[in-house]
């Protein structure tokens, strides 16, 4: 009430009319502490000068910060730099040849025509000055990067000589714009003819694709074994295959790509590399056994399964569900020596058909260790169908990894021998 205390008054003398918090109908008077003149204004002048020292404290440590951040940032690019600079060094005795940033945008002429792009940036088409085609990209440079999968692409395949192996004709690094020049390959990449939307290309029959097949595993052996160091692709998948104009197979991006020397059957991994779908199990999970070159092995199994079926493995649109993965589908179909249910014209493309998918099966066993050599898998696609002897179930995981690869008596054909695969910790000859 108003009236108990005087408010008015109380409220005149500086003090604050609240309620009573004993009794919440009664009102009381709180006085502040009160300040004469000087005294108000000298505290009013020490609060705005401590407000003002903190407002230049903080000011100051966002500068201070802001320019280590830049600094750092400086650093790391300066250290990315030298790295890469120290790596074309040592690697100028060696082709491909260097060019700068300039030059690229003369072949590409000014970047006019696009041929694609991806997480790793854009590949446009060009023309050397001698008029040979070829295909550019450029990389997208990222912080964090230290040109790892730059030095990786021109480390690795720039040294390279296969039939079946991209040829990298030159490179780029100006600054901090990089850039791989490669062979043009005008029919693209093997994806453009599996992934079709009938299910299959009019323009790939199963002999070409029983070839390139062939040429893909033969690429791969030749990155296993075929080098001073063995090399592991890590990201083998249809859209790193291109093919020429005479569909011979290129396996290109090495980007992912690991050294190791031959005689090392494991490989160290701090991370999972690669692409869903074509992984393999060990690569993600340590449980499955050791990281090496058998990884390969799986993800070409992966993409000939895909061949086979042109279509993804993974496919939730058929309208049948026990199709949507199509490797345990067309296991199912095989073991029970069924009808694979694919396009086939003639008896002889039917052939082709089984012994793709036996051999993919075979590649894609669970455990690394059940999983042939590449050396094994080219001896297999290019050997006779009564050679090939039907492969565990490889979606059945569960259980101890075999000492040695189990061949099961259910044989295609007649009781011939199999193809010896050896030893994992040994040198294949």
């Amino acid at each position: 009430m108003w009236e108990r205390p005087d408010c008015a008054r109380c409220e005149t003398g500086r003090g604050i009319c609240r309620p009573n918090n004993s009794n919440s109908h009664e009102i009381m008077c709180l006085y502040q502490p009160q300040c004469k003149g000087g005294i108000c204004k000298k505290r009013l002048i020490i609060g705005a000068v401590v407000l003002g020292i903190l407002v230049l404290l903080a000011t100051t440590a966002t500068t201070i910060k802001v320019c280590h951040s830049s600094l750092l940032r400086r650093e790391k690019e300066k250290e990315s730099q030298l790295k890469v600079e120290k790596f074309l060094e040592d690697y100028k005795a060696l082709k491909p040849l260097r060019y700068s940033y300039a030059d690229i945008k003369k072949i590409t002429n000014q970047f006019k025509t696009k041929l694609g792009e991806g997480g790793y940036g854009s590949v446009f088409k060009g023309f050397l000055p001698n008029g040979v085609p070829v295909a550019v990209k450029i990389l997208l440079t990222s912080i964090g990067s230290n040109g790892e999968d730059f030095v990786n692409e021109v480390g690795t395949i720039g040294r390279i000589y296969h039939v079946n192996v991209v040829r990298l004709l030159g490179f780029c690094a100006d600054g901090f714009k990089r850039a791989l020049i490669y062979e043009f390959m005008p029919n693209e990449s093997l994806a453009k003819f599996i992934f079709s939307v009938d299910g299959r290309s009019t323009l790939l029959g199963w002999d070409k694709l029983h070839n390139i097949a062939i040429g893909i595993a033969r690429g791969i052996e030749y990155l296993h074994q075929g080098c001073d160091q063995r090399i592991l692709h890590f990201d083998i998948k249809p859209h790193n295959v291109l093919l020429d104009d005479n569909f011979c197979p290129k396996i290109s991006d090495f980007g992912l790509a690991k050294l190791c020397s031959k005689e090392q059957s494991i490989v160290s991994m701090t991370a999972a590399r690669g692409t869903a779908g074509y992984i393999a199990p060990e690569v993600c999970s340590r449980n499955s056994g050791n990281v090496s070159y058998k990884s390969d092995v799986y993800s070409f199994g992966m993409l000939l399964l895909e061949m086979v079926g042109g279509r993804k493995n993974m496919d939730a649109t058929v309208e049948n569900t026990s199709q949507v993965y199509f490797p345990e589908w067309i296991y199912n179909r095989l073991y029970q020596e069924e009808e694979l249910g694919l396009h086939i014209i003639e008896e002889n493309d039917a052939i082709i058909a089984r012994k793709l998918t036996i051999v993919a099966l075979w590649c894609i066993q669970w455990y690394p260790v059940d999983r042939p050599s590449m050396k094994s898998v080219v001896q297999m696609l290019e050997g006779s169908m009564e050679n090939l002897v039907m492969p565990p179930n490889p979606f059945t995981s569960a259980g101890p990894p075999n000492t040695h690869v189990a061949l099961s008596d259910r044989r295609l054909g007649t009781n011939l021998t199999t193809i010896p695969e050896p030893n994992s910790e040994q040198e294949e000859v």
